[in-house]
């Protein structure tokens, strides 16, 4: 059986527009850093991360507070904003983090990470360091502080 020109021509169409939505579906992170509006607008939170020191085999959990830092071994984290979608959503934690190392025998520091992790998929965006790894696990609120005042 032979088909015609416009059937082909018909059939390309249909097919190119069943994959035109396909790649309208992708989802991604913005690509820059959060501004400083949306910083402030956010909730103070806590981003709960997860260290790993590959030489020792030593896991370490970290609960940074958003615009904090800490150290783990020669590493300083610094949290710029962490965030949890909301219970109706399919789960997800991503956290934008500045990570600089100061080798040994060196004065100043290096960055050697600064973007987006998700607590999804922790290798899509993750630090490449050879003695370190660290991923985001969530983002929590943080305790409201309690008024210990006397009455």
């Amino acid at each position: 059986m032979r088909t015609s020109r416009p059937d082909r021509a018909l059939a390309l169409i249909l097919g190119l527009m069943v994959a035109e939505p396909v790649a309208a579906q992708e989802t991604s992170l913005p690509i820059d850093r959060p501004s400083e509006a949306e910083i402030e607008a956010a909730e103070p939170t806590i981003a709960v991360l997860r260290a790993l020191d590959k030489i020792t085999a030593r896991i370490t959990e970290l609960e940074i507070p958003v615009g904090g830092k800490q150290g783990f071994g020669t590493l300083t984290i610094d949290v710029q904003y962490c965030r949890s979608r909301p219970p109706i959503e399919p789960p997800e934690s991503f956290a934008y983090l500045t990570i600089h190392d100061r080798p040994a025998g060196q004065t100043e520091e290096v960055k050697v990470f600064e973007g987006w992790m998700l607590a999804s998929s922790p290798a899509l965006n993750g630090l490449e360091h050879p003695v370190y790894d660290v991923w985001v696990i969530a983002c929590k609120a943080a305790a409201p502080e309690s008024d210990t005042g006397s009455r």
